[in-house]
């Protein structure tokens, strides 16, 4: 029979009840815990509740509180506390309606397959081209970020330092970030393990995380001065707006709960639960440590600083001891964010490429590890690559664009699913509605209209390259064309 119309396959929807078949599930979602006879291109179901929020928390605390205050500090000066409420409201509403698509579709691939499910095979592409930006982009981001830590710890304890040729990519100074590539590389090789046994990993450095965190604020709460908080918003409302566009990459996490769709226990009640209990607990420690941050130090003083808590830590304790303890935390907690960021980019690949947008290699799963080993591999060259030679500043706003663009189409995603096929079981309801993902749409794009224009121009070619790929094989190879 002959394939459909190339205008007609760019609009197909994939059915929700043929994506849960995938993955061996039920009507209700439930799973065995095994992999299923599935060709190699199945998940094995066995995360709780515990683990999936440690993926959540693990994926968005370290990646903006550590080290995007200086870079959101000099844009919106003490009023960077508003950008983390204006970023963490838009994250609210992006959350609820991550949670009812979690729950009604429980697979692999997030957005990707959210968008597949409801507005057609062109949406999800472009949608899973923007996820595989986000999360590699992200992963390298937070890798730069480790190596700067990195250097401040090593600094601190026994007076070396890694020569600025080794730990900055060529536009930031150096040669090659070497130690951003090994954190990569040991991600890599934790993630080929298992997907258990990176979550346990994980939980231990969440753990250590959070109580880091709590002790920063702990500390500089105690030399906090009121009068650091003047001028409150040196640039207006425009610099508070700018500030929370880039910094909203810090709250990836939410989405990366989902990419775990299909490796979670009971995922119509899990998903939901994890996602909304993450974004609780991301946002109270952002908000504490942001405010404990700008209120012991001065907002002229963040710009270009390296390390810029721990640095806080010792001016205010007049002491190397609580640098050290911060250093340390940040070396370990980002750690767990690069591994969960990475993680989310393996499975977006895996969903896209058991659908035939992408090569084979991606949706292949070892029988022993149950995890896709190749595209594992692949993710890594990729990610060190951007780590060891790309700029920092370039990585975030990157990731920021790439984040809210899935958001987006997860909010429009909720409200087609709720009108082409209301039949189908949630296992959690936005409520308000349509008034939450409206609100979160709109959200989304005032955030994306404070991202420079350089974003917007590598974004455009990030989406070329995607067309380019969609024609040449993408449009060929997709499963779609063949009648079921």
């Amino acid at each position: 029979m002959s394939a459909p119309p190339a205008g007609n396959q760019l609009f197909r929807r994939k059915p929700v009840a043929e994506m849960v078949e995938e993955t061996g599930a039920g009507a209700d979602g439930a799973a065995a815990t095994g992999a299923g006879d599935r060709g190699g291109r199945a998940l094995a179901r066995r995360m709780g509740v515990g683990q999936l929020m440690g993926l959540g928390i693990g994926a968005t605390i370290g990646t903006g509180i550590f080290f995007v205050m200086t870079t959101a500090v000099p844009e919106a000066g003490p009023a960077v506390i508003v950008s983390f409420v204006l970023a963490a409201v838009t994250a609210g509403f992006t959350a609820l309606c991550y949670a009812e698509l979690a729950s009604t579709i429980p697979v692999a691939g997030s957005s990707y397959s959210y968008a597949y499910a409801t507005l057609g095979e062109l949406v999800a592409y472009v949608v899973g081209w923007c996820l595989v930006l986000e999360y590699a982009v992200s992963s390298a981001a937070v890798s730069v970020g480790w190596s700067e830590y990195l250097n401040e710890l090593l600094d601190d304890t026994v007076g070396l330092r890694i020569p600025d040729t080794l730990s900055f990519a060529p536009g930031a100074g150096g040669v090659v970030n070497l130690p951003a590539i090994v954190l990569v590389t040991l991600c890599a090789l934790l993630l080929v393990r298992g997907a258990s046994e990176s979550a346990r990993a994980n939980a231990v450095m969440v753990v250590l995380k959070i109580a880091v965190l709590l002790f920063f604020a702990a500390v500089a709460l105690s030399a906090f001065d009121a009068g650091n908080l003047s001028p409150f918003a040196p640039l207006g409302a425009a610099g508070i707006g700018v500030a929370a566009s880039s910094i909203f990459f810090s709250f990836i996490g939410l989405d990366a709960v989902s990419t775990a769709g299909e490796e979670v226990r009971d995922p119509r009640r899990t998903l939901p639960r994890a996602i909304i209990g993450s974004l609780v607990v991301v946002t109270t420690v952002y908000l504490l440590v942001a405010v404990a941050a700008v209120g012991a130090q001065a907002a002229g003083a963040f710009e270009g600083q390296e390390a810029g808590l721990a640095v806080i830590l010792e001016d205010v304790t007049g002491s190397r001891w609580p640098a050290i303890v911060l250093a340390a935390g940040a070396v370990i907690s980002i750690f767990s964010v690069t591994l969960v960021t990475m993680y989310g980019q393996t499975r977006i690949l895996f969903a896209m490429s058991r659908d035939g947008l992408i090569p084979s290699l991606f949706a292949r799963v070892d029988p022993r590890t149950l995890t896709p080993v190749r595209g594992t591999v692949a993710v890594a060259l990729f990610v060190g690559l951007l780590a060891g030679f790309v700029p920092l500043d370039f990585l975030i706003d990157l990731t920021s664009m790439g984040t809210l663009v899935a958001f987006l189409v997860v909010s429009v995603g909720v409200m087609v699913l709720r009108s082409t096929r209301p039949d189908l079981p949630r296992g959690f309801r936005v409520p308000a509605y349509p008034a939450v993902p409206l609100l979160s749409i709109a959200f989304c794009l005032y955030l994306l209209s404070g991202l420079p224009g350089v974003t917007w121009l590598l974004f455009a070619g990030w989406l070329t390259v995607a067309a380019v790929v969609y024609v040449t094989y993408s449009r060929t190879h997709s499963r779609l064309r063949e009648p079921r």
